[in-house]
């Protein structure tokens, strides 16, 4: 599931910049500048291309998840396991009511797995090649649960939304302060000058590293979700295996934080790293599991 947020949230920044690109050589910015900064116009235009960027991050992001992670979609299972995989998200799809999703394996020795896509009829769900190999049938059946439930909730357009939100924020306030700093420190007296492009863009980066933890909180909170989901599915039981599993094989001595990058189990967090999280700590997770 972090590769889902990662994938998505790395796609939308890209697409930010070239959108903020796109913006100054098409002359919004001048026109703003030359009209006065209109504080309305520049919210439209913001959220404008603000709520572009998260959609069409999030319509790309099945094509750039299998491209990033090299996952090869099955066509044909060719060996028992790829056959109970197809079988098992087959079987879970239509339990939570959802399109087959296309189903992929990605060569990686983590334990990892991720769903993402548009349309909750048209996902894609992979697994890594270190999950199949270290969890037994019933863990990868849960954890398969919770992807195929984040599919079913509609977690990634919930995700663009926000972020389409918060992007429009971004855009609209790193361009107030653009244009205060240029005109009461550079002194620019018409247009904008070489002060406002260089605080927008560094405006731009330090606001959107604040809004990504919005980004997460809301990430969290779905994360519980999906573990319920994945426990109506598979089953309890195999969800808190699941969850003790990836839990047993993330202690802090084993690389906690290259691996907390790209697991689906998250980080372990303290302080404000906490915020910048993902995933709740698993411990967490399995409590919640436990008194529900």
């Amino acid at each position: 599931m972090v590769k889902r947020v990662f994938y998505f949230l790395a796609t939308n920044l890209a697409i930010i910049f070239v959108l903020n690109i796109s913006m100054r050589l098409l002359g919004f910015d001048l026109y703003l500048a030359q009209t006065g900064q209109d504080l309305k116009g520049l919210l439209v235009m913001a959220g404008l291309f603000g709520m572009i960027g998260s959609f069409v991050s999030l319509a790309m992001s099945k094509s750039m998840a299998k491209r990033f992670s090299g996952a090869r979609v099955i066509e044909t299972p060719s060996n028992s396991r790829e056959a109970w995989l197809v079988a098992t998200v087959k079987r879970q799809s239509e339990s939570a009511g959802i399109g087959m999703p296309e189903v992929a394996i990605f060569e990686s020795p983590q334990v990892n797995a991720f769903a993402t896509g548009m349309k909750r009829n048209n996902a894609l769900v992979a697994v890594s090649t270190g999950l199949l190999g270290a969890m037994t049938e019933d863990e990868a059946e849960a954890v398969v649960g919770h992807e195929i439930s984040h599919v079913a909730n509609g977690d990634m357009i919930t995700l663009a939304l926000i972020q389409g939100v918060v992007n429009t924020f971004v855009i609209f306030f790193s361009r107030i302060i653009g244009q205060f700093v240029d005109k009461t420190i550079f002194k620019s007296e018409s247009g904008h000058g070489p002060g406002f492009w260089i605080t927008t863009i560094v405006a731009e980066l330090v606001l959107g590293i604040l809004a990504s933890v919005i980004v997460m909180y809301f990430s969290r909170k779905r994360e519980f979700r999906a573990d319920e989901g994945g426990a109506n599915l598979a089953g309890k039981e195999k969800m808190i295996g699941a969850l003790q599993r990836l839990q047993a094989q993330h202690e802090p001595s084993v690389l906690p934080d290259q691996l907390a990058a790209f697991g689906i189990s998250g980080a372990r967090g303290l302080g404000l790293k906490k915020l910048f999280m993902s995933h709740p700590p698993l411990e967490e997770r399995i409590e919640a599991l436990k008194n529900s």
